[in-house]
């Protein structure tokens, strides 16, 4: 089933600007937590380890991604 008006604003253009910008958000955000996590280390001496489950759970998920297309594809 197509519905003619959406066929018109989603294409292959679309979903890899999407790809795209996503990709780059996920690795500023877990940079962004990574130098804030380093940040309250080093000059408030203060572990938040919110901050470092956070970092953690992306990285994991990011190698078990990789780990997974790469077994699959």
């Amino acid at each position: 089933m197509s519905i003619p008006f959406i066929d018109k604003l989603v294409d292959e253009r679309f979903l890899t600007h999407r790809l795209r910008s996503t990709s780059t958000a996920g690795l500023l955000g877990t940079a962004l937590v990574g130098v804030l996590f380093l940040y309250r280390l080093y000059f408030e001496h203060a572990t938040d380890w919110y901050l470092f489950a956070i970092l953690l759970l992306v990285v994991l998920t990011k190698f078990a991604l990789m780990a997974y297309y790469f077994l699959t594809d």
